[in-house]
């Protein structure tokens, strides 16, 4: 069964990017919604048109950016509408890359093989930025290009309806997780709230301060008591656009001086159960 969503500006299905290691881990992190493969759209003569453009489902659920060229070259445009070029190293991948280097590593989770990654949208979405770069560039010549039509769904309302919540939460109970880890406002909010013991869907009540930021609150999920550690969206840990520089340096702090003792203190729970 087909899993595709949409369809992407020039033509490639979108898809759900899911965990594929469906192994019990110690460690189940939930995202907002899935990125994307970009590209960098020039026009014949070699104007730029959209700096970071959209054109293909992640390989992976937070994806690095391997082989991201490779997989750009792939995709073929009309001759007459340009080319697809690659973006900078830093377009990408970079939520995967931020994950790994800002929330995983810090905590001596090297390789994610005790990590289970899930987003409460399982699929790229188009935020307005996009929406606005694709209606300059992309509308205005689809006629005179030949450009495939495209049906990118946007940001939702409601990240999470009952249905999400259920296979969120088939997930968790696959990952039989000691943890979980919330990036940003929104897991909190669309999943937290609704089907555990805490209420709150903001993460500045679960800290404010550099000395509160980051640190482990009991939870239960499921009939299940876990560890809950609710952290910033990559976006700001690792500066990306738009972000708070406070959060960004609570978060600069934790990775130096909470984060290397987080499994830790995972692990003497889990022994003291």
């Amino acid at each position: 069964m087909s899993n595709k969503i949409g369809t992407f500006p020039f033509g490639q299905p979108i898809r759900k990017v899911c965990q594929a290691d469906r192994t019990p881990k110690k460690v189940f992190v939930l995202g907002v919604y899935a990125s994307a493969v970009h590209a960098r759209w020039v026009d014949d003569k070699g104007k730029t048109l959209i700096r970071a453009l959209a054109v293909d489902s992640e390989p992976e659920i937070f994806w690095r950016g391997e082989n991201a060229d490779g997989i750009i070259n792939k995709i073929v445009i009309p001759e007459e509408a340009g080319k697809l070029m690659p973006v900078a190293m830093t377009l990408k991948g970079p939520s995967g890359v931020a994950l790994d280097e800002c929330f995983l590593n810090p905590m001596g989770l090297v390789d994610r093989s005790d990590v289970w990654l899930c987003d409460l949208v399982p699929h790229s979405c188009c935020n307005e930025r996009q929406g606005a770069a694709l209606d300059r560039e992309y509308h205005s010549r689809m006629k005179t290009l030949n450009l495939p039509e495209y049906l990118w769904p946007g940001v939702p309302s409601h990240l999470a309806d009952d249905k999400r919540l259920t296979e969120i939460l088939s997930e968790f109970r696959e990952a039989s997780p000691s943890m979980i880890i919330t990036l940003g406002d929104q897991p909190l909010k669309w999943f937290i709230s609704k089907l555990c013991t805490k209420t709150s869907f903001r993460l500045v009540d679960y800290g404010n301060t550099p000395e509160t930021y980051g640190r482990l609150h009991d939870i239960s999920v499921d009939g299940r008591s876990i560890k809950l550690l609710p952290l910033v969206h990559p976006r700001q840990a690792r500066k990306l656009g738009s972000h708070s520089q406070k959060w960004a340096d609570f978060h600069e702090l934790w990775t130096k001086h909470t984060a290397p003792s987080i499994m830790k203190l995972i692990e003497r729970k889990k022994q003291s159960d």
